[in-house]
């Protein structure tokens, strides 16, 4: 409880010697730079990476292999961010700050060209299961697969 007291009173004492105007100063300066900067979260990071790589003349698989695994390892999330959310992010990214990523908005039509074949494709696949059609791929009972299955968590 001492501790408490004691710990109120140098604060108290601490805030009466500064100016009020550094106070606000220190308060509001780092989170103002971390808002103009626009990188700090991981989609903005995510986007760093993936405008730099192509405008350093990478491909779109590389560029976005690279912005996507950056922003699984800074999501502080428990789950996975899907590939399509992580595009989204770094969209969200450039158009909120297209000054920090210059000419970065004509490589942003490859972030869903991807995502929309791959959907494109799920989604035929799953008519023509729909529709009764043989599967020549499954595996007969008790036999394994001959050919890979497609993993629903590889993003």
């Amino acid at each position: 409880m001492a501790r408490i007291a004691s710990f109120r009173s140098l604060a108290k004492r601490l805030a009466r010697s500064l100016p009020l105007c550094m106070v606000g100063v220190l308060g509001v300066l780092p989170a103002a730079a971390q808002a103009a900067d626009g990188t700090n979260s991981p989609g903005g990071k995510g986007a760093q990476v993936y405008c730099y790589m192509r405008s350093a003349g990478n491909n779109h698989e590389v560029s976005w292999n690279a912005a996507y695994a950056l922003i699984k390892r800074q999501s502080a999330s428990m789950f996975k961010t899907s590939p399509e959310h992580a595009a989204v992010m770094i969209t969200e990214a450039v158009v909120q700050n297209p000054g920090s990523f210059p000419d970065c908005g004509k490589y942003l039509g490859s972030l869903f060209e991807k995502s929309a074949a791959r959907e494109a494709t799920t989604n035929s696949a799953r008519s023509g299961s729909a529709a009764g059609e043989a599967n020549p791929s499954a595996p007969v009972s008790g036999q394994p697969s001959s050919t890979p299955r497609s993993d629903r968590y590889a993003y």
